[in-house]
């Protein structure tokens, strides 16, 4: 086990084919790895290793300027990566953000990024920002300054705690640690060991213990516990691409592997503590893992199937907008709620269809657990022969049920790249959808880069019933900077049918 007050030693790297579930503590055979090509493949689209020093800028004299707001529409978004004085700060950049909301308060956030002190220096630390107004103000800061960190992902769990995992690379190789906020993001604890590798994905299920628990039954099992998924073949860990913590984040038990190995993807949990992770597979396929076992401490860690699933395209990075990244990570959501479609799952994943337009937003949906899903629903709108792109596709479901996406679109720019940061919901489970409504400003994404040249691999929020809270990077300053939204669903959940259905009768009705 590996615990939050102790020192754990590096795995070695090496991988291992998912040819059949791993119980915790298993031993891992080896097996060849990926060839050369593959490699290089996901390296190009995704190379975290530090190749720049650090360069303290503290010491040196810093550009500062006002904060601007920005607003579209009725939707303001607010500079997040700012200093002591609220002000931006020129010549760095901030991208791939994440956020946590306290559900017992949510005026209580916080935001994690990937922070550049200077674009001309490729070292990066773990930023993070925090509130306790709403997204009104935020005070910001990096963890273990000065130390090389990347991939940010913040969940919080049922009492408020937050949660910061974070990639790190020691002498090459790729781990992750979790930090934990105990004050809504204001400061964070030494962090602990969690295994891990590059592009991982962390969930928490938030049920409440006292749900569904009694004295005699005690805690619902599951309830706390913290699970990761990441890319096998960038691990610290052999070829294991899954771990779990069964005490609220304290100690990481011994890393599993996954089925059929899903990377660029994420993990959700559902209402009764099902576990499920998302991504592509080496062969570009999308696989859905699951598990229904992870939430009993008193069961091996290991998953109970996976599943392949057609979004009506295929995932594409390193080109277009984002040319040194990914163009969408795959996103896994599960309705919670207590009404009809309590357990649908639900995939959404910018993709590239057939045809001449260079990428699309396409959801599916289980409604038996991830069994059997549905044919693919093409989520965003454009005008026929628009061949825009609709990129770093995100989904949340909010407790009441309702499916939130958003997408950078670029099609208010023919045959260019800029982009604004487009909304859209659901009140059906993703059979309908209302109209794309742009809520910020256009911008340039290949402005501001650091050496990296891409904005990050993805975005985030988190929905509440009444407000979708949102992490996001734009160059709206002519730099790379990070931007907090609240958006009132309200506003655009009408189901008007406006250009949507399947994938095959969109296509039917192209001119």
């Amino acid at each position: 086990m590996h615990h939050r007050t102790a020192a754990v030693a590096l795995c070695a790297v090496y991988l291992v084919p998912c040819g059949s579930l791993l119980a915790q503590g298993e031993s891992l055979p080896r097996s060849p790895a990926l060839s050369a090509a593959e490699m290089e493949q996901l390296r190009e689209a995704h190379d975290e290793r530090q190749d720049d020093p650090y360069v303290d800028v503290d010491s040196m004299p810093r550009q500062t300027e006002p904060a601007r707001l920005w607003r579209r529409g009725g939707h303001l978004s607010v500079q997040v990566n700012v200093d002591a004085l609220g002000n931006n700060i020129v010549g760095d950049a901030a991208n791939e953000p994440s956020i946590a909301v306290d559900l017992t308060d949510s005026s209580r956030m916080a935001i994690g990024w990937r922070q550049f002190d200077t674009i001309s220096n490729n070292f990066r630390q773990a930023g993070f920002g925090s509130t306790a107004d709403g997204g009104a103000t935020w005070t910001a800061g990096v963890i273990e300054g000065g130390t090389f960190r990347s991939d940010p992902v913040l969940d919080s769990d049922a009492a408020g705690n937050f949660y910061y995992n974070s990639l790190a690379v020691p002498g090459g190789t790729f781990n992750c640690d979790v930090f934990r906020s105990s004050d809504g993001g204001a400061s964070w604890d030494a962090g602990v060991f969690a295994a891990g590798g590059d592009k991982q994905w962390m969930a928490i299920d938030r049920r409440l213990p006292a749900i569904g628990g009694t004295p005699e039954t005690g805690p619902l099992p599951g309830a706390g516990h913290v699970y990761s998924n990441w890319n096998q073949s960038f691990s610290c860990c052999g070829a294991t691409g899954f771990v779990r913590s069964v005490d609220g984040g304290d100690s990481y038990g011994t890393p599993i592997s996954t089925p059929q190995q899903p990377f660029w993807g994420t993990t959700a949990v559902g209402p009764n503590g099902e576990v499920y992770v998302v991504g592509r597979n080496s062969s570009g396929q999308i696989v859905v893992a699951k598990s229904t076992t992870l939430r009993d401490p008193a069961q091996p860690a290991a998953f109970d199937s996976s599943t392949m699933v057609d979004l009506g395209g295929t995932m594409r990075s390193s080109t277009g907008p984002n040319p040194g990244g990914l163009l969408a990570q795959a996103w896994v959501a599960v309705d919670t709620s207590s009404g009809p479609r309590s357990g649908w799952v639900y995939v959404l994943i910018s993709v590239d269809p057939s045809g001449s337009d260079p990428l699309d937003v396409h959801l599916v949906r289980s409604q038996d657990g991830g069994g059997t899903w549905s044919a693919p629903v093409k989520v965003n709108q454009e005008a026929a022969g628009a061949d825009a792109w609709q990129w770093f596709g995100t989904l949340a479901v909010a407790p009441n049920g309702r499916l939130d996406a958003l997408w950078n679109d670029s099609r208010n720019d023919p045959g260019g790249f800029d982009s604004e940061l487009t909304y859209a919901s659901s009140d059906d489970g993703g059979v309908t959808w209302s109209s794309s409504q742009a809520v910020s400003p256009s911008f340039d994404p290949h402005l501001g880069w650091p050496q990296q040249n891409k904005i990050g691999d993805y975005y985030d929020m988190v929905s509440e019933n009444d407000v979708v809270h949102v992490a996001y990077a734009a160059t709206f300053n002519g730099e790379q900077d990070v931007y907090y939204l609240a958006i009132d669903p309200t506003v655009f959940v009408f189901n008007d049918g406006f250009e949507s259905g399947t994938v095959a009768a969109w296509s039917a009705s192209r001119p």
